[in-house]
């Protein structure tokens, strides 16, 4: 095992599991000598564990009747889970939950011997995980913990949401529960504007308050089910799109694990990318500013070269930069 924190829990969890151990049963079960097994006990006693030691042929070692392990007792690993955890939490909820973080943290630094704190600060500093929320949720902070609370108390509310195009809908829903997808968070909802199962993003919602009505969510929801169903990407095209070298690898480097590349010999190369709608992809091109070319299907490089053409209409100096576009 990896360390003597970890094998003074164990040795805890097996006295546990029956009344009366010898030494050397022990010793077996953790890989360890005899000797170690004494130098162990004296440490469980300093720690105030109720070991009890019977001598003689019939001997061992017990636990005093009716002792548990406490709830607060971890490993340096499950430690380590924790902390990184509450950082996460701390990260994606835009600090709805810094106080309880705050709090978690200064009970887990208390109760944890200061050999465990020490082999978790070491964990720290060689496993980092940051920026896994993609926008800063601290503008939303009240807005997220109104929603966290209709969610837990079954409240209906009413709620503003502007869409993706700008509108403006006002709406009564039924909160079910809330989801960190693509570095966003999202609202699962009952809609009673649209009578259906509806997803929000949270920054996209402009007003939220409680209304005098309670709800149940249904028996058989499942919060992960809906998410993988509603959320699942169908792709509806096949785009293709010459890249030009000096953007090629460029391109390559961020979107090599989900398209495919096929490189020319002058350092170009033809992407065939799977899409849900041309008007991103459209867009996509359009922002490499002639590095990008499309090729097919024909719908997309008409879309390409009208979006081409708006531009050079609302900028007419821009024409060389979008000369190649529309060839």
């Amino acid at each position: 095992m990896a360390n003597v924190a970890t094998r003074l829990i164990s040795l805890i969890m097996l006295l546990q599991s029956r009344p009366l151990w010898k030494a050397a049963e022990l010793a077996e079960e953790l890989n360890v000598s005899e000797r170690t097994i004494h130098r162990y006990m004296g440490m469980l006693d300093e720690l105030g564990i109720p070991i009890y030691t019977e001598r003689g042929p019939y001997g061992g070692f017990s636990l005093l009747r009716g002792y548990r392990l406490p709830p607060l007792i971890f490993t340096a690993e499950e430690a380590t889970v924790l902390y990184l955890g509450a950082s996460l939490v701390n990260q994606i909820s835009g600090h709805v939950y810094q106080d309880a973080v705050t709090g978690a943290i200064a009970k887990l630094d208390n109760v944890l011997p200061d050999e465990l704190l020490r082999e978790v600060a070491l964990a720290q500093r060689s496993l980092v995980v940051s920026d896994l929320a993609a926008k800063d949720y601290r503008p939303w902070s009240a807005i997220l913990q109104t929603l966290g609370k209709c969610i837990r108390s079954r409240q209906a509310m009413s709620l503003t949401y502007r869409s993706f195009d700008l509108e403006e809908t006002c709406r009564e829903v039924d909160p079910y529960a809330l989801t960190f997808r693509w570095g966003f968070w999202y609202l699962i909802c009952f809609c009673h504007l649209r009578d259906d199962m509806r997803t929000f993003r949270v920054d996209r919602i402009q007003a939220v308050e409680g209304v005098a009505r309670s709800f149940e969510v249904p028996a058989d929801f499942s919060a992960q089910a809906f998410v993988e169903d509603a959320m699942r990407f169908e792709p509806r095209y096949t785009v293709v799109v010459h890249l030009d070298a000096h953007i090629a690898l460029q391109v390559r480097e961020h979107m090599d694990n989900w398209t495919k590349f096929i490189d020319q010999p002058d350092g170009s190369a033809t992407l065939h990318m799977e899409v849900s709608n041309l008007h991103w992809a459209a867009g996509w091109v359009l922002s490499h500013g002639g590095a990008a070319v499309a090729l097919a299907p024909q719908e997309f490089v008409d879309r390409v070269r009208a979006g081409a053409q708006r531009i050079l209409n609302n900028c007419p100096n821009a024409a060389g930069a979008f000369q190649s576009v529309s060839e």
